[in-house]
């Protein structure tokens, strides 16, 4: 395997670990080298001032300019000099006369001989610095002429420090460079190290290539899953929503870092949202929600949406089913209870009386069902009322099919989605209306009546309850508002509103003449619908 190969293989916080180290290093190493370089060209630099300093004050000494007008200059100059530059820490000091013969040397043997370099522009009156190989090897070196009282030059002074010596200059100076680029080094690994190694939990020593593969499978599941999924920080802010919520909860445009009263849900959603829940229903506008939402520490919540409004619209569905099975059970409960009484009497020899007992309970019985049958041919509702009025009827509550009542099976054109928002609006309100007459009436009754008017269906249901008051109307459609005041109650108005509102509609709510309250809701129907299409 290639080093290529084996380092993709690595975490993504071992990868940039050896990244950053190397970057620091490189940094380190650069830095000091500049630095090193600094150092060197400041230290000759020095080295030049120093030279030319101690050249002019030599060339500028009363001693030496008598010394040299001696008829032994060497033996007066040399023991100067090399007392000089022993204290100056210069490496030589010559001292020579204009034509380059030298009066002083470090090496005594040198005395006499020619000097080596340049002396063209201290004889023409100026100090100069050069760099040149003499006898002790390359240096740096400063020449100066020695004036007499007329001005010319009747000396020279050359005073020079090696290169050898300036580069142990410079190793000395660099030792404290290296040190502070060592710890330097040092400090910039271990604060690297420290922060890819709270990468690397962040990112459970995951390489790039997984993590990029769990990218894009977090970002199919957000976008193929159909449930909602909301996470909210700790502010209360909308850090992540999936295309599933978008459309659960009817948003548009960037919603992201912003909060939910900011987004306009209703008030029980936003509610909802901001507390644990688990299987809560909530009701949008249009849909009805499961929702569930759980803390997840130390980032805030997490919020799951699931559309129940098909469930809940079947769900009505089969409660219908079920009071009108429950319907048939107690008919045919009460069936058996009669035919015990009618063949009691026979047994008895009272023939006539068992016949107008059977008679008059068969008539009775069927009366309610004919009703029905013969005002409402839409089955659904045909259905649903005789589903209701048998459970009523168990709760001793009456309930009255009204004259006014006749549907025929053409309302709802067939229309599954129609039916569905039929049952829930009528069985909630006919649900209600029993609830209420049962606590506020002694002859409990529920009167019924549903008709087509102008190209519209219209459902009414009063009650012979104590009435809803005017100002208690807008809150009585609000998920949670009950009377009962019991919890889990208060879905079943909500869901009537939000069923009519789905089939553009309107419910009034009034008072009955008996002082119970009156729902009345307005539906366009199909037929209606396809002669304006």
């Amino acid at each position: 395997m290639t080093s290529a190969g084996r380092l993709g293989r690595w975490s993504l916080a071992g990868q940039l670990l050896v990244l950053q180290v190397t970057i620091v290093g490189l940094l380190v190493a650069g830095g000091a080298w500049l630095v090193y370089l600094d150092v060197a060209d400041r230290t000759e630099e020095a080295t030049r001032d120093e030279v030319v300093s101690v050249a002019l004050t030599i060339a500028d000494s009363p001693f030496v300019l008598d010394a040299v007008g001696s008829a032994d200059p060497s033996a007066v100059l040399q023991p100067f000099t090399e007392r000089v530059r022993r204290d100056t820490g210069v490496d030589f000091i010559t001292i020579m006369d204009p034509d380059g013969r030298r009066h002083t040397h470090p090496n005594p043997d040198r005395i006499g001989e020619r000097f080596l370099g340049h002396t063209a522009e201290a004889l023409a009156g100026r100090t100069f610095t050069e760099t040149y190989t003499g006898t002790l090897g390359p240096s740096v070196r400063a020449v100066a002429p020695v004036f007499d009282g007329s001005a010319d030059v009747v000396a020279l002074v050359s005073v020079g420090i090696t290169l050898d010596a300036i580069a142990g200059q410079v190793r000395d100076r660099l030792v404290p460079l290296v040190i502070v680029a060592l710890v330097v080094l040092a400090a910039g690994m271990a604060g690297t190290y420290l922060v890819n190694r709270r990468l690397a939990k962040r990112t459970h020593g995951l390489g790039p290539a997984e993590l990029s593969r769990r990218i894009e499978y977090h970002e199919q599941i957000l976008h193929t899953v159909r449930e909602g999924l909301l996470l909210l920080d700790q502010d209360g802010r909308l850090t992540l929503c999936n295309d599933g919520a978008r459309e659960l909860l009817d948003l548009t445009g960037e919603v992201e870092g912003r909060t939910l009263a900011e987004l306009r849900l209703p008030p029980a959603i936003v509610a909802s949202l901001g507390r644990v829940t688990r299987d809560e229903i909530q009701l949008t506008e249009s849909r009805v929600l499961v929702v569930n939402s759980a803390p997840v520490h130390p980032h805030g919540r997490v919020v799951t949406l699931r559309d129940h409004t098909d469930l809940q619209a079947l769900t009505g569905e089969l409660d219908s089913v079920r009071g009108f099975a429950e319907s048939l059970r107690s008919q045919a409960h009460e069936a058996a209870n009669r035919l015990h009484t009618v063949v009691s009497l026979v047994e008895l020899g009272r023939t006539a009386e068992a016949v107008e007992f059977a008679t008059a309970e068969l008539a009775l019985a069927q009366q309610l069902t004919d009703r029905v049958v013969g005002a409402v041919s839409e089955p659904v509702l045909a259905a649903l009322l005789l589903g209701k009025a048998a459970e009523a009827n168990e709760r001793g509550v009456e309930l009255v099919i009204t004259p006014e009542t006749e549907i025929d099976d053409a309302v709802l054109g067939g229309d599954q989605t129609t039916a569905r928002d039929v049952v829930t609006i009528l069985g909630n309100l006919i649900d209600n209306a029993v609830d209420a007459a049962l606590d506020g009436s002694a002859a409990p009754r529920v009167l019924v009546t549903a008709r087509s008017e102008a190209g519209e269906l219209v459902l009414r249901v009063a009650d012979t309850g104590a009435g809803l008051a005017a100002e208690s109307v807008p809150e009585a459609f609000h998920r949670g508002w009950s009377t009962k005041g019991e919890p889990g109650r208060g879905l079943g108005l909500a869901l009537v509103r939000q069923a009519v509102q789905r089939r553009h509609g309107s419910i009034d709510v009034g008072a009955g003449p008996d002082g119970g309250a009156v729902f009345t809701v307005r539906l366009r129907t199909v037929r209606l619908q396809e002669t304006h299409s």
